[in-house]
């Protein structure tokens, strides 16, 4: 079987290499002709665990091919999948026209029967006004070639993707014919005969799993961060909160890590695209619009705990950051709140010195030279006035504190994701302040 994957970004690359792996044929398709010409040449355009031996292992076996030609890439091919971007408009809606533009791209090009699939995340309805527009170019043709048109979203973690898709949870499909029900059983076949089920409902439903999960995870970081602030306010603990919930199996222990808000470019985006489509059909999804208002409040909460630890001026401070991407495992800074502490800091008078191992070259592009980025985390600290723990990269958790005592200015530390445990830093000398724990007390 030959597959073919419009958009070779995160998911478009992490589901064509995850199915080459498997001995499928796929091809790769983008309009950004240099980002191709370095996929030919083994450069990744993303950073992703273990993406980058497989691309390469796997274009070395003729299994995964590149190209900017969408009419080459649909010889022979039955199925095609949109794994295109849909940005955010102004007033949250998911933007369509990428989606779609490959659609018709595929309505103009098409020569025998086209299974066309949506990876992309997309509100409820896309799947018709795919089929419309495909159509639109097949009538302008004066051809009658059939198509079918389906939802497969997608499920990936960033910094676990290849995982999430080798080994799925589950996989989604939403369709509305027997063919099409055909070729996707064929093509999951591998991953199901591990035990991994696959779920077939109908486009719509399909369409709206994806978006009722994110923001249901986006839901109980929000709700745990809103509880973490109370707790710091009556003189609770969050983490032994989190331990007292998480144990009980109807919740679980996953996702209810208090901490500075939620990032990166799926739970922002389809939160504000699932409220932008209850509000096109005059429902208020109110629950979500709290979500999306603890959040972004949520960013600003660690610096507002060194601005009242500094009295309300952080002039001339020097601070020190470890960590800059959104989550560890991926250098991708969307929506990271990072960009918001930064922002706050530097228009406050302060200077930032920080270190990320993976996403300072990300940075730069969003940055510039606002900040000064460090080649370690301990240059980072050296003459700065207090650190700043805002990503939980592993080699953060375990540090000198030694080291670090002796090149900050003063032991002062503003946990974001409360990586440290709170007695061990006040018997080592540090003024500690984290998440959802009052440790002035």
């Amino acid at each position: 079987m030959k597959v073919a994957i419009v958009g070779s970004g995160y998911v478009g690359l992490v589901t064509g290499t995850c199915f080459a792996e498997v001995g499928i044929e796929v091809v790769c398709v983008d309009i950004d002709v240099k980002k191709i010409e370095n996929l030919k040449n083994g450069i990744i355009p993303i950073y992703e665990p273990g993406l980058e031996d497989m691309v390469l292992r796997n274009m070395k076996k003729g299994r995964l091919q590149f190209t900017t030609d969408i009419s080459e890439a649909l010889e022979d091919c039955e199925v095609l999948f949109t794994a295109v971007g849909t940005p955010p408009d102004k007033d949250g809606s998911a933007d369509l026209q990428y989606v779609l533009s490959v659609a018709r791209d595929c309505g103009k090009n098409m020569k025998d029967y086209l299974l066309i699939v949506t990876k992309s995340t997309v509100p409820v309805g896309t799947a018709q006004k795919v089929r419309k527009a495909l159509q639109e170019e097949l009538d302008k043709r004066g051809v009658d070639i059939p198509f079918d048109v389906a939802s497969n979203p997608e499920f990936l973690k960033e910094g676990a993707a290849i995982t999430d898709f080798l080994k799925p949870d589950r996989i989604v499909v939403g369709l509305d014919s027997p063919k099409a029900e055909d070729l996707m059983k064929s093509l999951y076949k591998p991953f199901t005969l591990n035990g991994h089920p696959i779920i077939f409902m109908d486009i719509i439903s399909a369409e709206m799993t994806k978006y009722a999960a994110n923001a249901m995870l986006a839901t109980k970081i929000s709700f745990m961060n809103d509880i973490a602030n109370l707790c710091e306010i009556v003189g609770a603990d969050i983490n032994m909160v989190r331990k007292g919930i998480g144990s009980d199996s109807r919740i679980g222990n996953k996702f209810i890590y208090p901490g500075i808000g939620y990032g990166g470019s799926c739970f922002p985006k389809d939160v504000k695209a699932l409220i932008h489509t209850a509000e096109d059909y005059n429902y208020e999804l109110r629950v979500l619009k709290a979500v999306e208002a603890v959040n972004v409040d949520q960013k600003s909460v660690l610096y507002n705990k060194m601005l009242k630890y500094y009295d309300g001026d952080i002039k001339n401070k020097t601070i020190a950051m470890w960590g800059l991407s959104f989550k560890p495992q991926t250098d991708d800074m969307r929506e990271a709140p990072s960009l918001v502490i930064i922002q706050k800091l530097l228009e406050a008078g302060a200077s930032v010195k920080a270190y990320d191992p993976i996403a300072m070259k990300e940075a730069k592009h969003t940055l510039g030279d606002t900040i000064t980025y460090s080649e370690d985390q301990y240059e980072a600290l050296i003459d700065a006035d207090c650190l700043l723990i805002v990503t939980e990269w592993p080699e953060f958790k375990v540090p000198n504190f030694k080291i670090v005592r002796k090149l900050l200015n003063k032991p002062v530390i503003f946990d974001g994701r409360n990586i440290y445990e709170v007695d061990e830093m006040k018997n080592i000398g540090f003024n500690y302040f984290c998440i959802g724990i009052d440790t002035t007390k």
